[in-house]
């Protein structure tokens, strides 16, 4: 009984030793979440892969599941690798202890955005305070700048004494999507009066047509919100963060920025964790989500 047991304490030892602990992942998976329009994303899905592949050497393969949640599930259990992630995500998924800041976006200089309201341009709103009782969409329960920002800012304004938006806009009038796109297209068939999205979604050329935000205004304005995150496994071996980290700062360089853009809407920098997350304290504490 003694020889089986050493082997078994042999194996074991093997297992967890550092060497064994080391060893790079035969295939890189990254995870973007859902938040353009479903083809331009497959286009962006194969550009990245073949980047990624030829400075790894190894396949990547990108994927867009439908919610955060599955990302995170995916990198609690080894499935995803690399996750492109909200604020508010990256604070659940450092809760859980499963994933780590890579990186995050810069915009012009600074590590955060605004967050915006937006309508159809003949509608007659000048405030989110005129939105009281109309049917809205908010980009998803965990979205940053599409929910948890804006619900936080009503609650400044004196609009919201809790977080329940059924509350200001009335019983059945909000609804959640998958996404900026889900949520913008509900107001352009009418579905929906306005609609709480990042920035960017109406300002620049990478979430919709440009038919479609010829037929959008800003409604109002609400932030900081702190920019998206790279978020890497924590159980992902140290070679393999340091060939994605060094891999994603490539682009930044040259004619590589484009491709970044496109993907990842601004630069790539390392930041600080808790500086980055911090501003989204008080908004998670009122809505209960920072538990």
């Amino acid at each position: 009984m003694i020889k089986p047991f050493i082997a078994a304490v042999a194996l074991l030892a093997a297992l967890i030793s550092p060497g064994h602990a080391q060893r790079s992942v035969p295939k890189v998976v990254i995870a973007l979440k859902p938040d353009k329009n479903p083809d331009m994303m497959q286009q962006e899905r194969k550009t990245l892969s073949e980047f990624l592949s030829s400075r790894l050497s190894k396949p990547v393969e990108v994927i867009v599941p439908l919610t955060s949640a599955v990302i995170l599930e995916g990198m609690a259990n080894g499935t995803i690798d690399l996750g492109y992630l909200s604020a508010t995500d990256m604070i659940n998924a450092r809760k859980k202890n499963i994933a780590d800041i890579l990186l995050a976006g810069e915009i012009e200089g600074d590590n955060s955005y605004k967050s915006y309201w937006v309508s159809l341009k003949e509608k007659p709103y000048d405030g989110v305070d005129d939105l009281r009782g109309k049917p809205i969409a908010f980009s998803g329960k965990t979205s940053t700048s599409g929910y948890l920002i804006p619900l936080w800012d009503m609650k400044q304004k004196g609009l919201l004494d809790k977080a329940d938006a059924e509350a200001f806009f009335g019983k059945g009038n909000v609804w959640f999507g998958t996404g900026y796109v889900s949520a913008i297209e509900r107001v352009l068939n009418g579905e929906a009066e306005a609609a709480a999205v990042s920035y960017y979604v109406l300002d620049k050329d990478k979430h919709l047509t440009v038919e479609q935000r010829a037929k959008l205004k800003k409604v109002a304005e609400q932030g900081p919100v702190p920019t998206h995150v790279i978020a890497i496994r924590s159980s992902l071996p140290a070679n393999d963060r340091e060939a994605l980290r060094k891999a994603l700062d490539s682009m930044n360089e040259g004619s590589n920025a484009a491709l970044r853009d496109n993907v990842f809407t601004s630069k790539l920098v390392p930041v600080d964790a808790e500086k980055h997350l911090g501003p989204l304290r008080d908004a998670l504490k009122f809505t209960g989500d920072d538990q």
